[in-house]
């Protein structure tokens, strides 16, 4: 205490002092004196209050304690008074147990003569039970079923609490009444008879299928009902649970499936268009039997069953194993089509599941695929081989069927604008139209696949026409006589050309989309190259035609009997113009290009007439009939290209200018002006070459060999410019070997 007292004394000297550090404080001493002892009694009041509370709390814990004590005290006594009265009960619990066995017995005989009037009459129930049942009075049946099930549940339910060993009772009751299982499983067969046929009973007699609702339902109750009696006691009456409702989604589930299958009425042996009408039949049983479900038989049934959520996944259950099951059969291309444009489209779509009578119930986008994406890709992936080898084997057939037509007496037919043609085009681009129609029906991709597919066919197919146009010209170059029509098919072939051409730029714009136009656009050069190399070599052989007949008029330029007056050009025109009227059937394009070849090769051979050094002139007088007669029959070419030329806006007068020009170095009467003559001749046309100005001379027939030597010489030192749109005509006329030679001699 002491110790506490001196701590207590130096902690108030060092707060004083920490008061009166300056001398100022002293002032306020007595402040300081108030201040403190208000503080102290502040402190002394809270300690007082603090043990007051202290002390209540131990005396209120001191009395509850001694209340405890008490109530301890009496239970003691109480407990010692019921274990006496326990005591003194067991011998009078003993004593009466023969009232409790009577009770039981009475509880049995009260449950017998309950139902003793049914006991009795059991064979008499059973029997009217059964006519209600062959009648189709289901609910009466059911009520008089119900009275049996429950008087021999009752017994039953006595017996077992009475004695649950005693299986001789048991076995005794439910054999007498054994009827009564058979009738459950009868009235069952009705019921289950009614529901195979509910969607149409529902439209006839949705009555009866009401009824057979109720009695499901009233099942339904009564299994609930003992199964709550089973968690108490354990006993459970034979042949419960029934199952009721859980049977009827199992029939009505066998129903669907049997309905589906049972839609297929032919077979691919039978029918070609077998799956069409089998997927169409599908089609409208399912839409019925929804619509049907969705407006009637949900009337029948309570809410709770959701009788349309229900049938709707049924029927699409029982669509997926169907689909599966034609998925994996060996469909040819058309099938597989069929298959999946009902799968992938028609489903969904306004026909099927999509259509307004059954909105909002059936939300398609919720719907799984009823077939997987591998099984999709599986079928797309056999649908493309056999569409590749049937196609092949389509242009195959088409080519061949064409080239009988080649071999005909009659002329092809013509178009609307009369240019000849042949059925190929068409025959190709309407199998690749119904193909890619066909596809489109499935999806983008697949349309955008077969695209792909005809285009690359059609490069090798015109691979395989040109080789057999090829062929067909050759073949009548063995025997000119043969066949009869040549002319006129090769322009058919010409034609089908352009055609093609239109068709493929037609096909790609109507079917491909424009963001993969570039990708598939790969194929389009070279068909194009294909097509122009076709009809070029259709065109050639054409004028081949008509030079062979031209031969033997071409040699009879530039010679004597040329200088003295022959026709041969005049012939020559009306031969080309002649062949040139067949040639008006072939289209405007190649047409085009074909005049303008006819016209370079028909200077090419005057020119090459000129150069083969068939005569020479030996006089001014020879020189200046054989130049003038040279430009009249270049006037004379020119006026027949320019004719046959009309209308198509291109003017070629310059491969006849060359005649002119070389008519000008032959009509030259001064020797002296020849070197100039000649060099603005090989100005003008720099492929020229020193044979060719060698047989010119030779042909004036007045150059000495110096002279020749000469001018040959320097035009050699000369450099000529050639101009980059100057198109080649002596390039291909070939000087008679050692010509050159002899001509300088």
């Amino acid at each position: 205490m002491k110790e506490t007292d001196r701590e207590a004394v130096a902690t108030a000297v060092q707060r004083v002092a920490g008061m009166l550090q300056r001398p100022d404080q002293l002032d306020k001493v007595e402040q300081y004196r108030r201040r403190e002892a208000r503080k102290k009694a502040s402190v002394e009041a809270r300690l007082k209050a603090a043990i007051q509370s202290q002390l209540d709390g131990v005396r209120t814990g001191l009395s509850q304690l001694h209340n405890a004590l008490n109530d301890v005290k009496d239970i003691q006594r109480s407990l010692a008074d019921v274990s006496k009265d326990w005591r003194q009960g067991i011998n009078t619990i003993e004593s009466l147990k023969d009232v409790k066995d009577a009770v039981v017995r009475h509880s049995q005989l009260a449950a017998a003569v309950e139902n003793l009037k049914n006991i009795f009459s059991v064979p008499e129930i059973v029997r009217e039970t059964q006519d209600l049942i062959e009648q189709g009075a289901l609910l009466q049946a059911h009520r008089k079923l119900m009275d049996l099930e429950c008087s021999r549940d009752g017994l039953m339910y006595e017996q077992y609490r009475m004695d649950s060993g005693n299986t001789r009772d048991m076995s005794l009751i439910h054999s007498y009444f054994g009827s009564t299982q058979g009738l459950s499983d009868e009235l069952a067969k009705q019921l289950w008879m009614v529901l195979q046929r509910s969607l149409v009973t529902v439209r006839r007699d949705p009555t009866l299928l009401v009824s057979v609702v109720r009695i499901i339902e009233r099942e339904e109750k009564i299994d609930r009902r003992i199964l709550d009696r089973k968690k108490q006691t354990s006993f459970v009456p034979p042949g419960r649970p029934k199952n009721w409702k859980e049977n009827m989604f199992k029939i009505l589930d066998k129903t669907v499936i049997t309905r589906i299958e049972g839609t297929q009425a032919d077979t691919r042996e039978s029918d070609k268009m077998w799956l069409v009408r089998h997927l169409e039949i599908i089609r409208k049983y399912v839409l019925d039997d929804l619509i049907v479900a969705k407006n009637l038989m949900v009337q029948c049934f309570p809410p709770h069953y959701e009788i349309f959520r229900n049938l709707l996944s049924m029927y699409h259950q029982a669509l997926t194993i169907r689909m599966q099951e034609l998925a994996s059969e060996d469909l040819e291309a058309n099938e597989i089509v069929s298959l999946l444009t009902w799968v992938l489209n028609t489903y969904t779509s306004t026909e099927m599941m999509g259509n307004v009578e059954l909105a909002p119930e059936v939300d398609v986008s919720t719907l799984e695929p009823l077939l997987s994406p591998n099984v999709v890709s599986e079928l797309l992936d056999t649908y493309m081989s056999t569409l590749t080898s049937n196609i092949i084997a389509w242009l195959r057939k088409a080519l061949e069927t064409d080239k009988k037509d080649w071999i005909k007496e009659t002329e092809p037919e013509a178009d609307q604008d009369g240019y000849y043609q042949t059925t190929l085009p068409a025959i190709v681009f309407q199998m690749f139209e119904q193909n890619l129609q066909v596809a489109a029906q499935i999806s983008e991709d697949l349309k955008t696949k077969v695209l792909v597919l005809c285009l690359q066919q059609m490069n090798s197919f015109l691979s395989r026409y040109k080789d057999e146009a090829q062929l067909y010209k050759e073949e009548h170059l063995r025997n000119r006589q043969h066949p009869h029509c040549y002319v006129q098919y090769m322009i058919a072939i010409i034609n089908n050309c352009q055609t093609f051409k239109e068709s493929i730029v037609s096909l790609k714009r109507k079917y491909l989309k424009n963001e993969v136009e570039e990708g598939v656009s790969l194929s389009q050069p070279s068909m194009d190259g294909i097509l122009d190399a076709i009809a070029k070599e259709g065109c050639s052989s054409l004028l081949e035609e008509v030079f062979l007949d031209l031969e033997q008029h071409l040699s009879e330029l530039m010679t004597r009997k040329w200088l003295s007056g022959s026709n041969a050009v005049d012939i020559i025109c009306v031969t080309v113009e002649d062949y040139f009227n067949d040639f008006a059937k072939i289209k405007k394009p190649y047409k085009k290009r074909m005049t303008a070849e006819a016209h370079r090769r028909v200077v090419v051979e005057y020119l090459r007439a000129v150069m083969q050094k068939r005569i020479s002139f030996r006089s001014p007088e020879e020189r200046k009939e054989g130049a003038e007669r040279m430009v009249r029959e270049a006037e004379q070419l020119r006026f027949l290209f320019r004719k046959l030329a009309s209308g198509f806006g291109e003017d070629a007068d310059g491969y006849c200018d060359t005649i002119i020009a070389v008519a000008e170095v032959i009509k030259l009467t001064d020797p002296s002006l020849l070197y100039l003559e000649v060099s603005t001749l090989v100005s003008k046309y720099p492929d020229i070459r020193d044979d060719h100005i060698g047989a010119l001379l030779a042909l004036r027939g007045d150059a000495s060999r110096d002279m020749k030597q000469t001018i040959i010489e320097t035009l050699e030192q000369g450099s000529t410019q050639v101009n980059p749109n100057y198109v080649p005509i002596f390039r291909e006329i070939i000087v008679p070997s050692l010509n050159v030679a002899k001509l300088l001699k």
